[in-house]
């Protein structure tokens, strides 16, 4: 038989049984559009991360005290568990060739209150003036700190967007005074928002100079973590490599077994992006569950049919017809309802990520790598589930099925 008088005879026996049929492509619509929307869901989430790591510098990197264990985070994380950063080590770092900025960390969390009577809980970071442009911060007015400012332990703020509208609303903050932990700072400046950023919110965050935070707020002389950037990006690496051996000089530890580790944006970008992608897998294989029952509900349907044109396949059969032709006219009908089926899942898929976009707030982002996946599949199961009706239909003796009633 030629292609185009199996796909006349397939529609005409899909159109014959118009509420069967729909039910049999439904469970392949769920399935395909259940696969599409997780896909596009997963790989929407690796884009949002890989995107708000990058907005950070590809070329930084971060010294942490303690050490990080594969399959256990930062040990410490520099939250005043582990202690083995100190300012001495900013200036081992400023002389190794290659370092572009180099910025501490001290982080703390404090009660804020401002002249109005409005507090807020929130992160405040000690930092120098270098900080702002290794983490790409830009002032929404007012004006940074200085590292003449720093020496002197000036008690001077930069406020996060979501932490001036918290303490001031539409009032003006520059130049007010607030009270970090009992103790008077100026606001000489306010950030342009800037949003989250991997695991960071700079917005709600307060930024002081490193030594004001040190000498005045905490007391002590150690450091939450080191941020650096490297002038080359291409050559992190290697710069990675020098700071180990320099630190660890310093520090009087082996540098295969040192008291700090340091981490590249690539080497978050990396964790997240197996995270999200084996989160991505899982969801996938879940959805696929009903790709299964779609397809047993193709056979099913199939085998229903095969029963029900006996008599038919006993007279193409007398007249000629070949078992090949027989399969062909079956796999094509099974072929035919699964495609259908994932086209309109395609699409079905499409519109709920659009919804969770717009509605959750989820960024999703479908490629068309998923589209050609999932229509392959669709097919694929109808190859694959309609191949044994078929086959069945072309063993059947002719004689035996003129006579079947």
């Amino acid at each position: 038989m030629l292609i185009q008088d199996l796909i006349r005879e397939a529609q005409k026996s899909i159109l014959s049984n118009k509420l069967r049929s729909g039910l049999t492509i439904l469970g392949i619509v769920i399935g395909i559009a259940s696969v599409i929307s997780m896909i596009s869901l997963g790989e929407g989430t690796q884009r949002m991360i890989q995107s708000n790591i990058e907005s950070l510098g590809s070329n930084l990197l971060t010294i942490y005290p303690g050490i990080i264990r594969a399959g256990h985070g930062i040990i410490s994380s520099g939250r005043g568990f582990a202690q083995s950063l100190k300012n001495e080590d900013i200036e081992v770092i400023k002389n190794i060739e290659g370092v572009l900025y180099v910025s501490p960390e001290i982080q703390r969390r404090f009660q804020i209150v401002a002249p109005n009577g409005k507090n807020t809980n929130s992160t405040v970071l000690g930092v120098l003036p270098d900080y702002f442009i290794l983490r790409n911060l830009s002032l929404q007015n007012g004006s940074f700190f200085t590292e003449e400012q720093n020496k002197n332990l000036n008690k001077v703020a930069i406020l996060g967007a979501t932490v001036k509208e918290d303490l001031f609303s539409e009032d003006e903050a520059i130049g007010s005074t607030i009270r970090i932990n009992k103790v008077n700072f100026k606001v000489i400046g306010v950030l342009q928002p800037k949003g989250g950023s991997s695991f960071v919110n700079f917005d709600d965050m307060i930024f002081i100079p490193s030594l004001t935070m040190q000498k005045i707020l905490t007391g002590s002389d150690y450091l939450s973590s080191i941020v650096l950037s490297a002038q080359d990006k291409n050559e992190v690496q290697e710069l990675k490599q020098e700071i180990t051996i320099r630190l660890a000089k310093k520090h009087n530890v082996d540098p295969q077994d040192p008291d700090f580790s340091i981490i590249s944006q690539a080497d978050i970008l990396s964790t997240l992006n197996q995270i999200t992608t084996t989160f991505t897998l899982f969801l996938a294989a879940i959805a696929g569950i009903s790709l299964l029952v779609g397809g047993i509900g193709i056979m099913n349907m199939m085998l229903t049919t095969v029963t029900e044109r006996t008599r038919e396949i006993g007279i193409r059969k007398a007249v000629g017809a070949k078992r090949k032709d027989i399969i062909f006219q079956f796999l094509t009908e099974a072929i035919i309802l699964t495609s259908l089926g994932g086209i309109i899942g395609i699409i079905l898929g499409w519109l709920i990520s659009r919804l969770i976009s717009q509605f959750i707030g989820i960024n999703t982002y479908i490629s068309f790598d998923s589209i050609f996946l999932a229509f392959g599949v669709s097919a694929l199961i109808g190859v694959i589930f309609g191949y044994y009706p078929a086959k069945r239909a072309a063993n059947l003796n002719p004689i035996e099925a003129l006579r079947y009633e």
